[in-house]
């Protein structure tokens, strides 16, 4: 489902507030183990969907590649893009992740983050993104926990005085649509269970080379003391593969 969110007024702004947003990647909790996981960018041509401000693109770019694609479906998202990165050669295009549609192998990575629990349909943008990448080509992405996306609460268990108890996870196999709460605004996503995730990856002609659930770094915790919660249990779920 083609939404968007980020073009609304109050969503935009609230998410500009975001330590991610205004301050880019160093604020991002599951930063320091997804730069591990990303191949090298030196002379490559790179794709990355679903763009946002712009960080990975601007991230590869200073790495060395030789042609970087941020797409967005959020106008408001690529202009901002296009403002963190007027020193760099970086094409943005506004257009949605269902709609790509570019040549075969025509890129060496895709990069995505944060994306595809927005997606309904995970099957076809997999296997467009084999196609479009070259024999060997690298694809590392992120998105939403199934353990944080089975309910669509996606809130704690708390006590009488607002103490967290727990993270509770339900209707885990049932798959499907999730009308939840984001910046104040009902947002769609959609939840898949492990087992659906890297399955569709395997039979999109892709091999895992790596899979995490990430907690936030002790230098993230230190300057974000409010995150300390994260590590009790996984709010995203990161993967790196190749196309066979």
């Amino acid at each position: 489902m083609k939404q968007n969110k980020y073009d609304d007024k109050s969503f935009f702004e609230n998410y500009g507030k975001m330590p991610r947003s205004a301050e880019g990647l160093n604020a991002a909790g599951e930063w320091y183990i997804l730069r591990e996981m990303l191949p090298e960018f030196k002379d490559k041509n790179v794709l990355d969907l679903g763009c946002g401000y712009g960080w990975h693109c601007i991230y590869a770019k200073e790495q060395g590649a030789e042609k970087v694609l941020g797409i967005d479906l959020s106008q408001k998202m690529i202009e901002k893009a296009k403002e963190n990165s007027k020193d760099l050669v970086i094409d943005y295009r506004q257009m949605a992740i269902e709609d790509i549609d570019f040549k075969p192998e025509e890129f060496d990575v895709v990069i995505s983050s944060l994306a595809f629990h927005y997606v309904k349909n995970l099957k076809v943008i997999f296997d467009k993104i084999n196609a479009y990448l070259k024999k060997g080509g690298n694809f590392v992405f992120s998105m939403e926990h199934p353990a944080f996306t089975s309910r669509p609460e996606q809130d704690w268990f708390t006590d009488s005085d607002g103490n967290r108890l727990h993270w509770p996870i339900d209707n885990y196999q049932d798959e499907g649509i999730r009308h939840t709460q984001f910046l104040g605004h009902e947002v769609i996503k959609y939840h898949r269970t492990f087992e659906t995730i890297v399955n569709t990856l395997i039979n999109s002609n892709f091999t895992i080379k790596q899979i995490s659930e990430p907690k936030p770094s002790q230098e993230i915790l230190e300057k974000y003391p409010e995150m300390v919660d994260e590590a009790r249990r996984p709010i995203f779920i990161l993967i790196s593969a190749v196309k066979n």
